[in-house]
């Protein structure tokens, strides 16, 4: 797990120098950089497995240099299989410069559409850069779920790219502006959409994704780009309770498994919920048939008769799992909301808790195990029980923007990079429960959203974490899971999951336990005091948006954000946030 950052054209290693030392929260155990005429590369470590033995950027003997973010969770299986390889390092990265080498090394000017056959063979979390310079190639790809963030913007004819849009503040002609488009479609669907993120011209590279870059005529361009994965619903006609059951708990269990890879200590993030009680359930078994330790788990909330702290005891008792606690300061959300919002470059305040939780967890553990994910495959979102309600919701929002784009967003969207498809209207994709969780999990909700949270404010921290969930084993079972079995028409959400669960030693309480809000249901009570706190400076910010004022007095955490993501990200005190509050932050923009 690492920050790694990069500039393609005219490139300038101080540049990248800095992008790298903005991102150092990242990777503190380590900085490397390799430049040529062509490119610069950079690259901060958090070392995780063969922790003396694999700095980045990584050479290979056929000339490639890589640097990645991630985890490559099958990398014996493809040492064994590529022995051939000149192997360096014994850790888990290099094993891509070897599939890369071995099925390009005989292609001239490789194609997109070439490397997509080596990189369906990794089986992580992955984003990575890989310069060619026989072929003068730059090659960008994300893993196929998009677990690991990587975002490009075109600056002064150099193609920049980072795992951190704040990255690109090392740039001395960077000047952030806010995408008006791409912050409209974000209120009404409550989650940044495709390639978008809040920053004008600042895109990500679409999850599954393998993209060719290359230099012409002193210009960077885009030569070609191909989806090597795109992981599909495909529900079964039927399916058997009690051998659906176990495939499906033990596909979970090898996922999990797969994830206690490390040579530093692992934790679980335990919420009380079914999702992170089912990782802590079966870390037992996993840690016993891969040879690893059983992981403690992390717990935090506002007090100790809050719900989700009282499941979370519960589990962990029952499970004689070592327990790690705290209660949330009164003043968490005034402390850490600046803190929050640099790390999250979103609009994001009510997940305050992530900060206490990933920063006592990185005191102790390196890496931590969470159950992100489990929602958007097993249907558990409140919203999928009414889609009719919720399609009503976003089309009232789009109803009420007091702008042209509101027009585009609810007919058909112009042929744009940042949009992955033309149509974003939400009867198209809210017509039924499969194509919504597949559009969720294509267009944003996931990558864009939980995945984006768990990511960025783990990192600030320096604190892996991972997402079992989303393994492969896991998603091999789950994705052909009938919809009734996801969310049957009377009862609890994630039917078959809990079916699962239901085999191993959580409590009945816990298996059948409704859904909570995660951030909302961890410090209700702090979350409101913070909003009447500043409710006077919301609703300036409200007045001040005037093309999402109707909206965003109906969401005054979104106003906040706003105001703070104004403040922090585009004003530029992100980068100087020592003593800075809320009120000097907002103050600076109402």
């Amino acid at each position: 797990m690492c920050g790694i950052s990069g500039m393609f054209g005219s490139p300038e290693p101080s540049i990248v120098k800095g992008m790298t030392r903005i991102q150092h929260h990242r990777g503190p155990d380590g900085t490397g950089f390799w430049n040529d005429e062509n490119i610069s590369l950079g690259h901060a470590r958090l070392a995780i497995v063969d922790l003396e033995g694999s700095p980045q950027p990584i050479q290979s003997n056929h000339g490639c240099v890589l640097i990645v973010n991630g985890e490559i969770y099958n990398y014996q299986q493809l040492r064994d299989e590529n022995r051939d390889y000149p192997w360096k390092t014994f850790g888990d990265s290099e094993s891509i410069l070897a599939l890369h080498r071995n099925a390009t090394h005989k292609i001239n000017q490789p194609t997109a559409n070439d490397h997509c056959n080596w990189l369906k063979q990794l089986d992580g979390m992955f984003a990575l850069s890989l310069w060619d310079p026989v072929n003068k190639q730059l090659i960008l790809a994300r893993d196929e779920m998009g677990i690991k963030p990587l975002l490009r913007s075109t600056i002064a004819g150099s193609l920049l790219f980072a795992s951190e849009a704040k990255a690109f503040h090392a740039h001395p002609q960077y000047r952030p502006q806010m995408d008006m488009e791409a912050l409209l479609a974000r209120i009404v669907w409550e989650y940044p959409l495709d390639a978008t993120s809040l920053f004008h011209g600042v895109h990500q590279v679409r999850p599954g994704t393998v993209e060719v870059w290359s230099v012409e005529d002193g210009d960077t361009r885009l030569e070609s780009s191909s989806q090597f994965s795109r992981p599909m619903f495909n529900p079964s006609d039927s399916w058997d309770v009690n051998q659906g059951s176990s495939l499906l708990l033990d596909g979970f269990i090898e996922s999990v498994g797969q994830r206690l890879m490390s040579d530093v200590p692992v934790g679980i993030v335990l919420s009380g919920g079914l999702d992170s009680s089912l990782v802590a359930a079966v870390a037992s078994d996993a840690a016993k048939k891969y040879g690893r330790p059983t992981p403690a788990c992390w717990t935090v909330a506002e007090s100790e008769d809050n719900p989700d702290w009282m499941a979370a005891e519960l589990v962990a008792s029952s499970l004689d799992l070592k327990h790690h606690q705290s209660i949330m300061d009164l003043d968490s959300f005034s402390r850490h909301l600046p803190s929050l919002s640099w790390h999250g470059e979103d609009l994001d305040v009510s997940v305050l808790f992530f900060q206490p939780l990933f920063q006592k967890m990185s005191k102790v553990v390196r890496v931590g195990l969470c159950g992100q994910g489990a929602d958007e495959i097993h249907a558990g979102y409140p919203r999928y029980v009414d889609l009719k309600h919720h399609q009503q919701q976003l089309e009232s929002r789009i109803s009420e923007l007091n702008h042209p784009f509101a027009a585009t967003l609810d007919s058909e969207l112009p042929e744009d990079p940042r949009w992955w498809v033309q149509d974003h209207r939400p009867s198209t994709h809210l017509s039924t429960l499969e194509n919504t969780l597949q559009f969720e999990i294509e267009h944003g909700q996931l990558s864009n959203f939980q995945l984006r949270l768990v990511d960025r404010h783990s990192m600030a921290h320096s604190l892996e974490v991972r997402v079992p969930f989303l393994g492969r084993a896991h998603r091999q079972e789950a994705m052909k899971l009938p919809m009734n079995q996801r969310l049957p028409e009377s009862g609890l959400e994630k039917k078959a999951l809990r079916s699962a669960a239901a085999l191993t030693d959580l409590p009945d309480s816990v298996v059948y336990r409704k859904k909570l809000p995660a951030g909302t249901a961890t410090s209700p009570t702090l979350l409101s005091s913070c909003l009447r706190e500043y409710e006077s400076q919301i609703q300036e910010i409200a007045s001040k948006w005037t093309a999402c004022e109707k909206v965003l007095r109906r969401q005054p955490e979104i106003a906040l954000g706003l105001g703070l993501f104004e403040s922090i990200h585009l004003h530029g005190h992100g980068l100087h946030l020592q003593n800075r509050t809320v009120d000097d932050l907002l103050n600076e923009v109402i």
